[in-house]
């Protein structure tokens, strides 16, 4: 009797084993929630991952034309998704402007989330121009967008 009830919790222990947790499959995406450096020095995009794959956000920059020259704007989200690591998002235009970015959200060289760059987005930004004739030019660019450290964005929260 002893030794069925031993093979029968061997058994048991080999099949939990083989039960264990499921690997992280790389269809599910990361959450790449935060913020990440834009094209200046003091610009940034922030990014939020709901439902797993629907991105909401917004970019703020400095403003370039003759009214907004200098004065932060922001560009809400108009739509965005992530689809295992591709990224894709539009903004709405703001004083004729909007951007698209089309690209992937990746693991960077940061060590941990404390560290600059531990997400990095990377793909093609292209910012939409529409004149005072409704005219729209479009310029693309490569680009590199590194995340902020985890740690600053809450020690700023704490200070508002």
């Amino acid at each position: 009797m002893k030794k069925v009830f031993l093979v029968f919790l061997l058994a048991a222990m080999a099949c939990s084993a083989q039960t264990s947790a499921p690997a992280t499959s790389r269809s599910t995406p990361e959450d790449i929630s935060g913020m990440y450096t834009f094209l200046q020095e003091g610009e940034f995009v922030q990014i939020n991952l709901e439902d797993g794959s629907r991105v909401t956000g917004f970019i703020s920059r400095y403003g370039e034309s003759g009214g907004d020259k200098g004065a932060f704007l922001d560009h809400m989200f108009k739509n965005g998704d992530l689809k295992g690591d591709h990224l894709h998002f539009k903004t709405r235009t703001v004083h004729g402007v909007s951007f698209e970015f089309d690209g992937t959200a990746e693991r960077g060289e940061g060590k941990s989330s404390s560290a600059e760059g531990y997400r990095v987005l990377q793909g093609k930004l292209t910012q939409y121009t529409e004149d005072e004739n409704k005219k729209t030019t479009a310029k693309s660019r490569e680009v590199t967008l590194k995340s902020f450290p985890q740690d600053a964005m809450v020690e700023h929260a704490r200070k508002d």
